[in-house]
């Protein structure tokens, strides 16, 4: 199965996006967007930038987690990973973004 976007709303009435690998486990969350074509504009820019190793932002959590944020060209960061207990795990987390952003179909699950 292919990875997958899927478009929510939060608690607050924000649009999210999440992207999902086959597995169905989360790689990659968006922030709260007010409008859905700003969520769909994160989606995106997701898919232009996920290729580019140069836009993750590799960080360690102050529990000594990994986890990662990936940027876009103006240093915006468009989607945060989940935590990870190792690098090599956080490396494969962002293998997984690469591997399933570009190609991914969005699921609305707003309506």
């Amino acid at each position: 199965m292919a990875g997958k976007f899927e478009i929510y709303t939060d608690k607050a009435g924000e649009f999210r996006f999440r992207l999902k690998a086959g597995n169905g486990q989360t790689i990659l969350a968006s922030e709260g967007y007010k409008q859905r074509a700003s969520c769909e504009n994160g989606i995106a820019s997701v898919r232009t930038n996920a290729p580019e190793d140069g836009r993750y932002e590799r960080k360690q959590t102050s529990a000594g987690q990994h986890m990662f944020n990936l940027k876009a060209a103006n240093g915006q960061v468009i989607g945060t990973s989940e935590s990870y207990t190792s690098t090599s795990a956080r490396e494969n987390g962002i293998e997984s973004v690469k591997k399933n952003a570009p190609d991914a179909d969005v699921t609305d699950l707003t309506a």
